[in-house]
């Protein structure tokens, strides 16, 4: 992958007629998902678990996490465009219970996070990160889920769109993630066979990145698996998914390179929950299931 912080991988968001304008996607607000609540965690905390995390992160009882919340249902804003909600923060506060801590979540821009670990400014990312070879150099990563990448396009796909051909397609991705990577090197091979260029439109939030598909700006947009499947799910039909999940790859938790013992210790509680069926549970809920794994691993092999 290439350098900087990439995600496989945005505030929730709902359809809204306005006036003379086209469908635009907004913050959960008209349509709030019945998922989309805060939930508190179940989990109870484990003494020896507990135990493992360094006395400088309990020591105030809490984890600060690091969080781009725009990346529904992963993880976004509720009706109130303050509380951060999704399936990401659910897994990852049952986590900390488990480690007898609480969760304070502090959203921000993504490419802001993995700096923001390295800093200290947050104790831990949880964003929807890949798990890549340029971000375990920079960082501890612990697995705990696995998505691919899914492609979704206007009801009926108008523009002709396809993954494999989309030269001279104008696609909406949002910024930073491993599907601008994959785009870039669609059109670098449109090119080289001496065809148009693939049109890719960058965008800061995830939301606005389906919202330009939704209102036809864009001819097609990819994202993470389970994130256009909630799209396609929230714009009640507007968008169809195009083609299969490809490249699945695991989701980390994002941890200093210096807090070995911190890592090893959400690597434990993830792996913990994972046995006792709570994290799938919890993804049972959101209707992601199928990316649940078997074993959370600290820095597991990449390419």
């Amino acid at each position: 992958m290439p350098s900087g912080p990439l995600r496989h991988r945005a505030s929730a968001f709902s359809i809204a007629i306005l006036a003379g304008a086209a469908l635009a996607l907004t913050a959960c607000g008209e349509k709030q998902d019945e998922t989309a609540q805060p939930a508190r965690p179940t989990s109870a905390a484990d003494p020896k678990l507990a135990a493992m995390v360094p006395a400088a992160v309990k020591s105030d009882g809490k984890i600060v996490v690091g969080v781009d919340a725009s990346y529904p249902p992963n993880e976004f804003l509720a009706a109130d465009g303050k509380t951060v909600v999704g399936w990401d923060r659910e897994a990852f506060d049952a986590v900390a219970a488990k480690l007898g801590l609480k969760t304070e979540w502090i959203s921000g821009n993504f490419d802001a996070i993995i700096p923001g670990v390295q800093s200290g400014k947050f104790e831990v990312g949880v964003s929807s990160f890949t798990i890549n070879a340029e971000r375990l150099k920079q960082v501890n990563m612990v697995s705990y889920f696995n998505a691919g990448t899914q492609w979704a396009v206007k009801k009926g796909n108008p523009a002709g769109v396809q993954p494999d051909n989309a030269c001279g397609k104008r696609i909406a991705v949002q910024k930073g993630t491993v599907q601008v990577e994959d785009l870039e090197k669609r059109s670098e091979a449109c090119t080289s066979s001496g065809k148009p260029a693939i049109k890719v439109d960058q965008y800061v939030k995830q939301n606005d990145a389906t919202a330009a598909v939704v209102s036809g700006k864009d001819d097609a947009g990819l994202a993470d698996s389970p994130v256009m499947a909630y799209a396609v799910k929230q714009t009640n039909g507007q968008l169809d998914l195009l083609g299969q999940i490809y490249d699945d790859a695991p989701y980390g938790y994002v941890i200093g390179q210096d807090q070995q013992q911190l890592a090893q210790a959400v690597s434990q509680a993830t792996s913990a929950l994972i046995t006792d069926g709570t994290l799938n549970k919890i993804f049972g809920k959101w209707g992601v299931q199928a990316g649940a794994i078997q074993q959370s691993v600290v820095n597991p092999p990449s390419s």
